[in-house]
């Protein structure tokens, strides 16, 4: 019996699609359980904190598997974007956190930085690598 290294891509960006699904259904619980004991005060950066695996994670890997389109970005690229949608979204929490509490931190802001360079990053590298498979 031969067994692959790698799996079907359709299957693993569904995967990767119910992972993140999940994640943004934590966050959102997360959010609603942390802001129901906050005495009634509230954060966007809280609130809207799922919104950054759902959008970024859950939504591109699923139109990736219901159009079973190929991906062939490397590992590289998948790492850079996956930490940066992880560290945008517990940057998002840290801030509603701290907007909660009434007090600020100027390093949270590096959370945002690191973020949106990954993410850049991940997107740039597996373009070009995309790009360049397409060439040969």
């Amino acid at each position: 019996m031969y067994i692959s290294g790698s799996e079907e891509k359709g299957s693993e960006a569904a995967k990767t699609a119910l992972v993140y699904l999940i994640l943004s259904v934590f966050c959102a619980l997360f959010g609603a359980v942390y802001e129901l004991f906050s005495h009634e005060i509230y954060s966007f950066y809280m609130i809207y904190a799922f919104g950054f695996p759902l959008v970024g994670g859950a939504l591109p890997y699923g139109i990736l598997s219901a159009f079973h389109l190929r991906k062939s970005s490397s590992a590289l690229a998948r790492n850079l974007y996956h930490s940066g949608i992880a560290a945008l979204t517990v940057g998002s929490i840290v801030r509603g956190i701290l907007d909660i509490y009434g007090t600020t931190n100027s390093l949270s802001r590096y959370y945002w930085f690191f973020g949106i360079f990954a993410v850049a990053a991940g997107i740039v590298i597996g373009s070009i690598r995309s790009f360049l498979l397409k060439k040969t």
